[in-house]
């Protein structure tokens, strides 16, 4: 049963038994060498905590809000495609998952089934994914319908203008799904966004504005400037541009270029509560989790993915607790420092040295 894991390593374990093989490197792989995705987690090992003590912790309290919506801890779920792999349910089994536990979930638009059937399958906060696939009144028409499903928030994921090229799905692609080799067919309208069409479709979205996929603080500083709410800080996990720098390494520069003007949120390597302190305390609100997600469901269904978010949860309230804090308002930089990483940085290396033998 769910409710049995101890520890998120055992979810880990029984999620690569349950997948198949193409189902595992669609969820863990990343575009050509994946140095992107090792760098995401090598920026979360170059960083310590530097704890405080002698202060009262006997009472911890990990909750948030990210743009008015109520978060049991920092975490919110990641758009992720194709979730009917992971799930029977597709997207309403991952929504139900939130809820239950008290977060929002991200619902892509490039997964089924309908965005109206997932917004009405629980109550819980949801923010509607976009990218680009029409021209504005294709736009229109979806925001419209976005607005009407009651949708908590908008978020455009601008860093795929391209599709890149993932060689583990391309040698092993899941059944009834492109295999990703590069390059577009057919009218690419998403490699024709600009900051006029993200103005234009913030005009139309007539709800909190999210914009996912920025790493350099010139586009972060344009975004907050534009009256964007939110910026999440993202490189699409690794899997879009091959040997882009993590997103940790790039996250103080971004929340100085933003300095206040819309909330912040970093994905790219997320796999323990130790590394969603090491985002707040440099100036993010929330994190995003991606393939943490996808091994909770796979590993028990939305019992799974509830029981996963829970165990996160208790690794970020004894982390508070050691470092010093009682709420995620009180954490810094001062609370970190830049130190030398222990491990060689790869999809499984926070579960080392147990991984390469136990889960690989």
């Amino acid at each position: 049963m769910a409710y049995e894991f101890t520890t998120t390593q055992e979810i880990v374990q029984v999620a690569r038994r349950n997948l198949s093989q193409a189902a595992w490197d669609y969820l863990v792989g990343a575009s050509e060498s994946e140095t992107t995705m090792r760098r995401n987690r090598l920026a979360f090992d170059k960083l310590g905590f530097v704890p405080r003590v002698l202060v009262d912790v006997s009472h911890i309290d990990p909750s948030t809000t990210l743009l008015g919506m109520p978060l049991r801890s920092p975490v919110v779920l990641a758009p992720i495609g194709s979730m009917q792999h992971l799930s029977p349910d597709g997207a309403i089994g991952f929504a139900k998952a939130a809820s239950q536990y008290g977060t929002a979930m991200s619902m892509s638009i490039m997964t089924p089934p309908s965005f109206e059937e997932v917004a009405a399958s629980t109550d819980a906060p949801k923010i509607f994914q976009l990218y680009v696939q029409g021209d504005l009144a294709w736009a229109k028409d979806v925001l419209d319908r976005v607005r009407a499903a009651s949708y908590s928030a908008l978020c455009l994921t601008v860093d795929t203008p391209y599709h890149s090229r993932r060689d583990r799905s391309i040698i092993n692609p899941m059944p009834g799904r492109r295999p990703g080799a590069g390059g577009h067919r057919g009218p690419n309208y998403g490699a024709a966004v600009t900051w006029d069409t993200v103005a234009k479709l913030r005009e139309m979205a007539g709800m909190p504005f999210i914009i996912k996929g920025l790493i350099n603080p010139a586009d972060a500083r344009i975004a907050a400037e534009s009256g964007v709410d939110a910026i999440w800080v993202s490189n699409h996990g690794g899997r879009q541009l091959d040997q882009s720098i993590g997103t940790m390494d790039m996250l103080p520069r971004i929340v100085e270029a933003v300095a206040g003007r819309a909330e912040i949120i970093v994905d790219g390597g997320v796999l323990r509560g130790t590394d969603v302190l090491k985002a707040l305390a440099l100036g993010a609100k929330a994190v995003g989790i991606g393939k943490l997600q996808g091994w909770g469901m796979a590993a028990g269904g939305v019992d799974g993915l509830v029981r996963t978010l829970e165990l996160l949860e208790d690794e970020i309230t004894m982390a508070m607790a050691l470092v010093g804090v009682t709420c995620v308002d009180q954490l810094d930089a001062s609370y970190v420092e830049k130190t030398d990483p222990v491990y060689a940085p790869h999809e499984m290396s926070m579960w080392a040295p147990l991984a390469d033998e136990r889960i690989v």
